[in-house]
Order: structure tokens, then sequence, then C-alpha cells
């Protein structure tokens, strides 16, 4: 395989559910030897999520790729010896437990740097480790209405709702791998290891910084305005004749080229839409327009319009329209890898793209307790009859059971 920018890094991650598994599969894509430590006989919280395939968790597969599975019981003693082994040989560990957990465990940062002094320690919580709610709990949802995000989703005038993605985990998975990155660039310098530490909240308010500011300087508070926009216009979602498109004409040279290609040339003199300020101002008048206009031709024949003319535009794809879109698959943002367990399984692909080190998701996510024997023998130097005594000990899971079978396996 070809290089890539992480390569040579070890990260061990002992995230669950999306949040943290996000992060380090940014990662493992990346480069990065991402080794996941799973709870034995259970594992991630998400394998158990639905939908199911042969056992295997779709949702878990959608978030860890790349990445080698290692069961170890961090409760036991032998167990979190065993770890700091681990962290002995490796240049990052990342985790998503609740603030205190890990010093808790006593396997905190202290204790990982006694073991060793350039370890990076990346926590992704909900409120972070320092704040004055650093020991409650979070979901995606508690932040997207605490951070304001909620506020300013939904329709006019309707209830607040959450995004349909859940941006709260994505966005502190995305912001907690550049700092990990951030810290490997300086711990290359000589800075040594450091405490990455990012929090759910922290993200959605960095998100929400321009309207902040807009409130800061009109004094007027945000609102749900649907999919309109608060400072572009014409910027929406429109009907047509068989479903929805969106358009963005955001700049007054783009509006010129929109209302020519809508042989509308009056509405570019319109005394209420001669700038982008006005059209803010009279948006609803400009999309009752456009609307009247839009609902008499067929997505297709808009997109194939205002693509000609440079003029931004997409039609709301479902899921199943998103597979099956030609630019998916020849930007490899939708590809298919081959399981041990569940087979051919689709995944979303990487969107980074390097001219030098190409990074293209290459291996699936793995089977419970797959690389238990692969890590600890060639990392810690383990016999197999060491690693039966302590699957015996219930430290490990079962290293002799068949992919598929159980826990454990070699692949």
């Amino acid at each position: 395989m070809a290089a890539k920018p992480l390569d040579g890094v070890r990260v061990l991650d002992l995230t669950r559910i999306l949040a943290g598994p996000f992060c380090t599969a940014i990662l493992a894509n990346l480069g990065a030897e991402v080794i996941k430590i799973e709870i034995p006989g259970k594992g991630d919280d998400s394998r158990a999520f639905t939908p199911h395939v042969h056992g295997e968790s779709a949702y878990f597969m959608s978030y860890n790729n790349q990445k080698k599975s290692v069961t170890l019981d961090l409760k036991k003693e032998r167990g979190k010896e065993i770890f700091l082994e681990m962290v002995k040989r490796s240049d990052v560990v990342v985790e998503n437990f609740r603030t205190g957990i890990m010093e808790k465990l006593d396997i905190g940062f202290d204790k990982m740097s006694e073991a060793n002094p350039n370890i990076i320690h990346a926590s992704l919580s909900g409120f972070g480790s320092t704040g004055p709610f650093k020991e409650r709990a979070a979901y995606d949802i508690i932040v997207q209405a605490i951070g304001g995000v909620m506020s300013l989703t939904g329709s006019e005038g309707g209830e607040p709702l959450r995004c349909g993605i859940s941006i709260g985990d994505i966005g502190v998975g995305l912001y907690t791998a550049i700092g990990v990155v951030a810290a490997l660039f300086g711990s290359e310098r000589g800075q040594g290891g450091q405490q990455v530490d990012v929090a759910m909240l922290d993200c959605m308010v960095a998100f929400m910084g321009n309207y902040l500011s807009q409130y800061k300087v009109t004094g007027e508070i945000p609102l749900r305005i649907g999919n309109k926009h608060h400072s572009l216009a014409p910027f929406s979602s429109y009907k047509t004749a068989d479903s929805v498109i969106v358009m963005a004409a955001g700049n007054d040279k783009l509006f010129s080229l929109l209302c020519k290609c809508l042989g509308r040339e009056d509405l570019i003199t319109d005394p209420r839409f001669a700038t982008n300020m006005l059209r803010v101002k009279n948006k609803y008048d400009l999309d009752e327009i456009l609307g009247n206009i839009f609902c008499t031709n067929t997505s297709l024949y808009w997109v194939r319009l205002f693509e000609a003319k440079g003029i931004p535009c997409g039609r709301v794809n479902t899921a199943k329209e998103l597979i099956e879109h030609p630019y998916m698959w020849g930007q490899d943002m939708v590809l298919e890898v081959e399981h041990p367990v569940a087979g051919k399984f689709l995944t979303a692909g990487f969107p980074i793209k390097f001219s030098k080190t190409p990074c293209r998701i290459e291996k699936p996510a793995p089977v419970l307790g797959q690389h238990t024997r692969e890590v600890l023998s060639k990392m810690l130097k383990m016999t197999d009859d060491e690693m039966r005594s302590l699957a015996e000990s219930g430290i490990i899971g079962n290293v002799e059971a068949p992919i598929g079978k159980n826990e454990q396996a070699d692949h």
C-alpha cells in the first residue's frame, strides 16, 4: 500500500458510539494504526445498534473502518497493566468517557505520562474536563439544544429541530482529530506529550460564531427561517413540478445570471432586489416570484439549466439517490469493503484527497477482538499460553474462537 500521512503513528482507541470513533476513524484513514480496545464479550456499545448484517452492526461498521480490535478489561489490575504497557509503545490515546473516569480507573494522563512522557491523551466529552458542567452527561441532542443550533433549525414559526445528522458528535470528532494531529506535530518539534481536551458544547458554540456576532451587532435574536439564509438571497429550497431543488445565487453576478436564465431580466433592476442587502430584506417577495417559476418544470430541467450557467444548485437527494449518484463513485465517496462476517458492505469514503499520500478506505471495521492475538503477540511479545491464561481470567476475550462464532480471531 502507498504511504499515508500518519504512517508509523499508533493510536489506542478507548472510544465508543460516534464522537470518539468518528475521530479515530479519521486518524485511521490518515494512516495511523488504530487499536480499538473493547470490553470482552460486549465491545463498543454501538455493536448492539440496529440494523445488523449476520450479527454485525451497520452503525458500528460505518464508523470503525481500518481499525484493529483488541478486547481488554480495564477494570482489572492486570488489564490496566497491559494497557499501560501498550501506552509505552504508542503515540496517542483517545477516549470519550465521562470526565474523571480515566482517573477513577487509575489510568489517567498522569499515569500514562509515567509510562510514556510523549503520550498524547485526547479526551472528548460533552462539557470538557474543567468547566462547571464537567461531570454532566451529554448526547448530541443535548449540546445542539444548549449550543443554540436547534434554535436556528426548523421551519419558520415551527418548533426547534435537531439537525438530521449528529453534528454535535461529528463536530467534536473533527475538532479532536485536528487537535491530535496538531499535538503530534508539536511532539515532533520537541514539545512532548500533552492533553487534548475537546467539549461537544464548545464545538457547537464555535459553529454558532456568525450568529453570535449578528446578535451583538444588531441586538436581534436570529430565528429559524427554514432553508433560507440570514445573510444571502436568493438562497433556499424550491418546489418544482416533481420534487424539490435548492438554489443559491449569493452575489450580484449570480443573481443577474439567474434572472437571465429565467427570462426575468426585469428583476435585476427591480428596486427591491438591486443588491444582496435588499434581496435579503425582501427575500419573501423574491422567493414567491421564483417559486411560481420553478413549479412550472421538473427538477432535472432546472438543475441542468443552472449547472450549464454556473449557478449553484442541486436536487434534494435521499440516501438511495446519494448512493446512486455518479459523483459519489467517481470521488470514491461511496465504497464497497469486504467484511469478514457481514460480507460486502457499503461505506462512505474519505473526503480528504492527497496528491502524494492518497488515503482510501481499504479495510472494514473489525469483528470484536479480531486482532487481540496479533496485537498482544507482536506489540507485547505475549505467548499463546499467556493469552489463554488471560482469557480464562476474563481479562481478554477468547482468542481461540473463529471469526463469526465469537469475539476473537486473527484475520
